[in-house]
């Protein structure tokens, strides 16, 4: 019988010794951009985090099975196969690993598995939120719901600017999620740091 999740030996000692870990998500790798700047980038993230004094745990599932921490040779493979693998978000877990596919992990997906593992931070770019004409075409991502549901501190840009940050700030204040802008008032827009939109509340260090 297969593992239902395979940990990397750096990130279960890492785990089993209280030292800081850090999820980080996998679509990046498989959808952001192509090969071989997506390999690149992503070994050039894992490095900021370890000069940091933390472990990374890149997320994925592979033939089937979520692992949390990917060796360099299946950060390789991710990023060969590019969009060939599939993009996955917590509703498609289920059928990817039933089917014993190659999965790159969304925020909803990335932030459930890191929780199960034990990871407590989640780094990633923007989340995903309300859509533009969201009000009428119900597409809010599931992101949102999943912030809801688990327990898991997400360190992100804000949501990408090309959604509705309004709409996707009433959302996450409806689901109970805080929010907070570090060292500024204003939420980010992703590649921008004004929105806008005032941020919910303001922290100013890690401490807070």
């Amino acid at each position: 019988m297969s593992p239902s999740m395979i940990i990397s030996k750096e990130v279960s000692d890492a785990l089993a010794r209280g030292l800081p870990v850090v999820a980080l998500e996998s679509t990046i790798i498989s959808h952001g951009m192509p090969y071989p700047q997506n390999l690149q980038t992503a070994m050039e993230v894992e490095q900021v985090v370890r000069s940091a004094g933390a472990v990374p745990a890149t997320i994925a599932i592979l033939s089937g099975i979520p692992h949390i921490g990917l060796t360099p040779s299946q950060l390789e493979h991710l990023a060969r196969k590019g969009t060939a693998v599939t993009k996955v978000s917590r509703r498609d877990l289920p059928w990817v690993i039933a089917r014993e596919l190659d999965g790159s992990a969304t925020v909803s997906a990335t932030s459930l598995l890191a929780h199960r593992a034990g990871i407590r931070v989640f780094v990633t770019g923007g989340i995903g939120g309300v859509h533009r004409g969201g009000e009428s075409s119900m597409d809010i991502s599931a992101d949102l719901t999943e912030l809801a549901r688990t327990p898991i501190l997400v360190v992100c840009a804000g949501v990408k600017s090309v959604l509705d940050i309004p709409r996707t700030l009433e959302a996450l204040e409806t689901y109970g999620v805080a929010v907070a802008a570090y060292g500024t008032d204003e939420f980010p827009a992703f590649f921008s740091r004004h929105s806008g939109c005032r941020a919910p509340s303001r922290v100013d260090s890690a401490e807070q």
